[in-house]
């Protein structure tokens, strides 16, 4: 079964240089392109898709809003943030709002391929230069959250890159009860996104990695 893809960008060039190169892989299928933020909504909502590949500037409606807006009302739809600003305020706004990753325009196209593939399973991906920025605003809490046993083991594979299937095998227990556990950590964390909750884990020693290890 195909990754289904929405390409969410201003600029068509852009878009139809993405739609070139992702549709050579057997496993993607790009089923509609958005150029601008509100339109991107109004397509997550008609096309159910997998991913969004959201750009960050465009115009009616920016991509962090638009993020925002298709993780609260479509929390099945994962959304990467595909730009060539690496902004503090960017990098942290596109990431509260729920984007599962933050990658920049040059990435490689093989690259894009298997980030897109990553997070349809529920992957963190960030380029290193993102990583590095949300390391550096991230704040160690006061006090840590009170998770139980299995959430905290949860969390920990979830920072080490594994999706909701790795995990559900990993600890031996069914898919539907680990996205439970992601979501009640979720709110433990105060935050939104599998993204903030695996850098928290590495802020506070969860994890060993460096940030650029959540890289996939």
């Amino acid at each position: 079964m195909s990754i289904r893809i929405l390409i969410a960008d201003d600029h068509g060039m852009v878009r139809q240089g993405l739609r070139m190169y992702l549709k050579l892989d057997p496993e993607l299928e790009i089923v509609g392109e958005a150029a601008d933020g509100a339109e991107a909504v109004r397509l997550a909502h008609e096309l159910k898709p997998d991913v969004v590949l959201m750009d960050l500037l465009m115009p009616v409606m920016d991509g962090i809003t638009a993020t925002d807006v298709i993780r609260r009302e479509l929390p099945d739809t994962e959304v990467i943030a595909l730009t060539s600003v690496l902004e503090d305020s960017a990098v942290v706004g596109a990431v509260r709002a729920g984007a599962i990753g933050y990658l920049l325009k040059d990435t490689s196209s093989d690259d894009l391929c298997q980030a897109i593939k990553a997070a349809a399973a529920g992957q963190v991906q960030l380029s290193p230069q993102a990583a590095a920025q949300l390391m550096h605003e991230m704040r160690t809490p006061e006090s840590l959250p009170a998770l139980t046993e299995r959430e905290t083991d949860v969390l920990r594979l979830l920072a080490q890159g594994q999706s909701n299937k790795q995990i559900s095998h990993s600890l031996s227990i069914g898919e539907k009860t680990v996205k439970t556990h992601v979501s009640n950590i979720l709110n433990k964390l105060g935050v939104s996104s599998r993204t903030q909750a695996a850098l928290h884990a590495v802020r506070i020693g969860l994890v060993t990695h460096s940030p650029v290890d959540l890289i996939r």
